[in-house]
């Protein structure tokens, strides 16, 4: 793949199956964890769900049950079911399992100014439209008969103790629910936090392998693959992007069954209490399925917007404040302010447009639950008045109709949350699928040493199709030699250098080491034998020592003391404080060129490389710096085969041979003093610098 494609070009499907299929890979590993996650909210869901059901009976058994129809208790009544009124035991009907054998008279507390009274009647009586109910109606006493609506029942005066057993009945139903309320509700703070933990420690070692996979990947690319790729949008990949994975993980993979259980689950209670409302709260479904469908379609729309603008706000504001410079010396605040004003105007609106559908759906939403509760409250209401439904089921759908809501009502973040997914998922395995790699050989030639002789055998080479850099490049460096090469800018002189390590291959001819073509080499063990130095010196953040050993741990403190000191770099490292154990800041910015330069050296001469590159390595450098770096240079360059470029010439005239480059090809070969006499473009170079340091 020739280049990165760009942010706002990755707009692809709010849910892609192969996308999604690549992430769960991801995740595979800690399948066993996850499906512990999975488990852990299952039961948290059974015990969400079990609290309005208890509530439900705690309301109907026991708060509101004084009045309701009992039998005498039979042999196979429930223990825990039976009460003891005035010697005889009696149990409430809602209580029995199996109501198709009840007895023929039932019986029923009634009060009547304060007073109780426990009348009979047969069974088929508390049975009205065939739903069990309490007989109910304005109640009077007429002698030993209670007249209920017109109709005469006999009475039993129910005495204060009986009264306080049915209500130690009823005290003690309700202590052991509210225990069994409390149980669940710890239950469920215990599940919870070990979920969340065991969810989050999963999601982070998830996201851990994919910012590594990634990271490794990005360090196997080849530097041509960073020539046309910001740096900038390689780090959002590897931070931002992963970070909205790890939402989409954290929020979705797991927590989609959540909901899930708690939208079946609340189906199945509902329609076990009441099949009748449960149906009625139905009614929500369509209703809701439209308005989601209708605001995924906006959404999307409005999410894809946003992206494209935001996208070209960053890109505006790097450029504007990279070139701010520019920007003042040239007078162009207004022009730059108005362009910046039209791509934010155009992002304000696109944003409006989201936040309008997210803003219409939620209360869509909140009007459909509003909806379906006043049917609920209507319809349910009035047959709790008429006694055919108990208060404590109403209650119970009522909180089980808003529980069934909240996964709806989180259903914008969370499409938010995958769209993103999707979008930065995309992106990174756009990144990951780049195969832009310098490839080692399937049978590399081993390469314990190297002598240092180095072949260009006609070799042209570009960065970018045929737009060729070298042209038919042919030279040989024999070992220990030291070789200069010279040339205007953009001649090709770095680019021999950065083949040399294979840091990009040729795409015609072929370069040897001792004879053999470095592309049978691994690419790291060829490189063990170059050290290479450069103009713009890249230091670490971390110490001295750790930036001249680097991957070198066997390299002890002695030796590095040695190394400085061979590469005249003792002079300011002993003026540091922790001397060799001084922290370094970001790129080396405490450091002056020259003390960055004089580390490269000792950074190079630390590996003991068979073949020296010296890349401007004494450009833009004091004198007196120079002095010390042209002293280093003699220790570096003894015994090793040294390619240097560069501009000034005073500094390789002592080189075995100087290759003039122009234009890409090699134009001159020889000593310093054959080119000279030879008249041509190394004469010319050196007159110009010559006469520039007379003026001077």
């Amino acid at each position: 793949m020739a280049d990165f494609i760009q942010d706002e070009e990755i707009m692809g499907k709010a849910y892609d199956s192969k996308i999604m299929k690549r992430l769960l890979g991801f995740a595979k590993p800690y399948a066993g964890w996850i499906f512990l996650c999975i488990l852990m909210l299952l039961i948290m869901t059974v015990s969400n769900l079990a609290r309005p059901y208890i509530m439900k009976i705690a309301i109907d058994d026991h708060i509101t049950a004084f009045h309701q129809p009992m039998i005498l208790a039979p042999a196979n009544a429930p223990k825990g079911a039976v009460i003891m009124i005035q010697g005889r035991p009696f149990v409430r009907i809602q209580d029995l399992q199996h109501r198709t054998t009840l007895p023929g008279i039932g019986y029923q507390i009634v009060t009547i100014q304060q007073k109780n009274y426990l009348i009979q009647a047969p069974i088929g009586v508390f049975q009205p439209n065939g739903h069990l109910t309490a007989i109910s109606g304005s109640a009077t006493l007429r002698g030993h008969d209670i007249i209920i609506s017109g109709h005469p029942y006999s009475e039993v005066p129910l005495s204060a103790s009986a009264i306080q057993e049915i209500q130690r009945h009823d005290t003690k139903g309700i202590m052991n629910l509210g225990l069994l309320f409390f149980i669940l509700i710890i239950v469920g703070v215990v599940f919870n936090y070990i979920q969340t933990y065991l969810l989050q420690w999963t999601v982070q070692r998830i996201i851990y392998q994919i910012r590594k996979l990634i990271f490794e990947h990005i360090q196997s690319l080849s530097l041509a693959f960073f020539d046309r790729n910001p740096v900038g949008r390689l780090v959002t990949r590897v931070m931002n992007d992963t970070q909205t994975l790890n939402d989409m993980y954290a929020n979705i993979m797991v927590n989609i069954f959540n909901d899930f259980f708690v939208l079946l689950g609340i189906i199945i209670v509902m329609l076990q209490m009441n099949w009748q409302l449960a149906l009625l709260a139905f009614i929500a479904i369509p209703l809701i399925g439209i308005a989601t469908n209708i605001y995924r379609t906006v959404a999307r729309q409005a999410y894809r917007q946003v992206r494209v603008k935001l996208a070209k706000i960053n890109a505006s504001l790097s450029e504007n404040i990279s070139g701010i410079r520019i920007i003042q010396l040239f007078n162009k605040q207004n022009k730059s302010y108005e362009q910046f004003e039209e791509i934010n105007r155009d992002h304000f609106s696109s944003s409006w447009k989201e936040m309008t559908a997210n803003a219409v759906f939620r209360p869509s939403m909140d009007l459909i639950y509003d909806f379906v509760l006043a049917i609920l409250i209507w319809f349910g209401g009035g047959r709790a008045i008429s006694h055919l439904i108990n208060f404590g089921t109403l209650y119970a759908f009522i909180v089980y109709v808003e529980q069934f809501f909240q996964p709806i009502n989180d259903l914008t973040e969370k499409y938010n949350i995958l769209q993103s997914a999707m979008a930065s998922s995309e992106r990174i395995f756009i990144l990951l699928d780049t195969d832009d790699r310098i490839p080692n050989p399937q049978s590399p030639v081993a390469l314990p040493s190297v002598s240092g002789r180095i072949e260009f055998d006609h070799v042209w080479f570009a960065y970018q199709g045929e737009d060729w850099v070298l042209k038919d490049v042919s030279f040989t460096v024999e070992p220990g030699q030291t070789v200069a090469f010279v040339g205007a800018t953009g001649a090709g002189k770095s680019s021999i250098l950065s083949l040399i390590s294979r840091l990009y291959d040729v795409q015609k001819g072929s370069i040897r080491v001792d004879g053999i073509d470095i592309r049978q080499f691994e690419k790291e063990q060829l490189r063990q034998h170059i050290g290479v130095v450069l103009q713009d010196v890249f230091l670490f953040t971390g110490d001295v020592a750790s930036n001249i050993r680097l991957n070198q741990t066997n390299i002890a403190d002695e030796s590095i003391m040695d190394i400085i000191e061979k590469v005249n770099a003792t002079g300011f490292i002993s003026k540091l404080p922790l001397g060799i154990h001084e922290p370094v800041q970001e790129r080396g910015s405490t450091f002056s060129f020259g003390e960055r330069q004089l580390l490269s050296f000792a950074r190079a001469l630390a590996y003991d490389p068979s073949i020296l590159v010296l890349d401007e390595a004494t450009s833009n450098i004091d004198t007196e710096t120079e002095t010390l770096i042209q002293n280093a240079l003699v220790t570096l360059m003894e015994g090793r085969t040294t390619l240097i470029v560069a501009h000034r010439l005073s500094t390789i005239q002592h080189a075995d041979q100087i290759i003039v480059m122009h234009k890409g090809k090699v134009r001159e070969k020889g000593t310093h003093q054959a080119l000279l006499q030879l008249g041509g473009l190394y004469h010319d170079l050196y007159e110009l610098q010559y006469q520039e340091r007379t003026t001077a």
